[in-house]
């Protein structure tokens, strides 16, 4: 198997799922086609002059799926293989994702197709602020709020906020995951990991009435969301096998350390280089016996053609779609758990709408109020999960997408349709 993007059919993944659970829920086909097809898609090429003097030209992309909830919510990422398809998919996840927590938001996805490790950062800053110039009409605080995604973080979301209010006046609401100093919101940096531990430890006490303590997780991806996920874990007793990102791998059947093995990542060192463990193809980490997998890299990892290989009891998605429904299907039979993407890797959002919710008041809460509610938010969550999986004999990822596809349907039953 290879370490890819799967961007093919991405879309029409997330919509098989969907599907799946509109059959049993006996919704209507007008109704099916409502919740799944997207409101609006923004397609529009900048034109840049580069430092060099070259001119270029990149494909911006804004879907937005649903707002009948509230705003449209989702983030924005630059790649060189961002596409129109892969940008409609995350953009239906969001609306599920944001319905899961029962957060006021709608669901929408954003990206630039590019590079940006070969882009000086004036280019990237220019790039950024003629993007917000082609979406300014779609966006807003009240309208449609990006935040951070793929290779965008503080920097980024701070140069969108400074161009839109150029047009628009102050609104750090236009966006979230600012930098904590310029309206941003503190514990946004570990929220989305931290939100992964706090839905894997849910799910074990729900599924076997025990904590983390000595279970064993094998980790795909050692980014934001996969370090901070494993710090969680390590703090809280867990033991990390192994670790594998894109360059290489890592695995120590002790437990990693996970604070020296992020501090050896950050001077530069791969990860088969870390002394407190063996180096270990990277290729193979998918399939490292462990207690929990946590794919915590890019989509479409699991899939029918290795999915039997996998020897874990529980797979937690911490990244987009990283199982495909037929995958999805194969675990199932081989009684394996999943935690879907659409709650397990949604602390991102909820503390998202936190920074929302303080920029719109004008108020600052501290990291200790901002990490209780974002508890508070996945306990519940996955409270209601867990009632629809019993009452209704399903799958986790079945029950999350009935407690979502139920809250979008009635508001947009009750907005109506005139």
């Amino acid at each position: 198997m290879e370490w890819c993007r799967g961007l093919a059919g991405h879309a029409e993944n997330t919509n098989t799922f969907v599907r799946n659970v509109l059959k049993q829920m006996e919704y209507p086909r007008e109704m099916e086609k409502i919740l799944l097809q997207p409101m609006r898609e923004v397609a529009i090429t900048m034109t840049l002059r580069m430092d060099s003097g070259d001119v270029r030209s990149f494909q911006a992309y804004r879907v937005q799926h649903n707002d009948s909830r509230g705003p449209f919510k989702g983030g924005l990422r630059y790649h060189q293989e961002v596409d129109i398809d892969e940008v409609r998919s995350l953009a239906s996840l969001m609306t599920w994702k944001t319905a899961v927590f029962d957060l006021p938001f709608g669901g929408a996805k954003g990206g630039i197709c590019v590079d940006p490790s070969e882009l000086t950062v004036s280019e990237l800053e220019r790039l950024t602020r003629k993007m917000v110039e082609g979406f300014r009409e779609v966006i807003g605080q009240y309208v449609d709020i990006p935040a951070p995604d793929m290779n965008t973080g503080g920097r980024e979301m701070a140069w969108i906020f400074d161009e839109y209010s150029k047009f628009e006046g102050f609104q750090p609401g236009v966006v979230t995951g600012k930098p904590v100093w310029l309206h941003g919101c503190k514990g946004r940096e570990e929220a989305t990991g931290t939100g992964v531990y706090f839905g894997i430890r849910e799910m074990i006490k729900h599924f076997e009435g025990t904590s983390i303590e000595g279970k064993t997780f094998a980790i795909q991806g050692f980014g934001n969301v996969g370090r901070w996920a494993a710090k969680c874990i390590h703090e809280h007793g867990g033991k990390v096998v192994a670790i594998a990102d894109v360059h290489s791998g890592v695995r120590n059947e002790e437990g990693l350390d996970i604070p020296a093995l992020s501090s050896h990542v950050d001077t530069g060192n791969l990860l088969s280089e870390f002394s407190g463990g063996s180096a270990y193809d990277r290729m193979q980490v998918l399939y490292h016996p462990c207690d929990v997998l946590v794919p915590a890299a890019l989509g479409n990892q699991i899939t029918e053609d290795n999915a039997h290989k996998l020897k874990c009891k529980y797979v937690a998605e911490a990244a987009n779609g990283p199982t495909s429904p037929e995958a999805d299907t194969l675990l199932h039979e081989m009684g394996v758990h999943i935690l879907p993407d659409i709650y397990c890797n949604g602390g991102g959002v909820v503390v998202s709408w936190q920074e929302w919710v303080q920029n719109l008041q004008n108020i600052s809460w501290s990291r200790e109020e901002v990490m209780k509610r974002l508890e508070d938010s996945m306990v519940s969550a996955f409270a209601n999960i867990w009632k629809i999986k019993h009452e209704k004999k399903v799958t986790l990822r079945t029950a999350a997408f009935i407690v979502a596809l139920s809250r979008v349907s009635r508001a947009q039953i009750n907005r109506g349709f005139h």
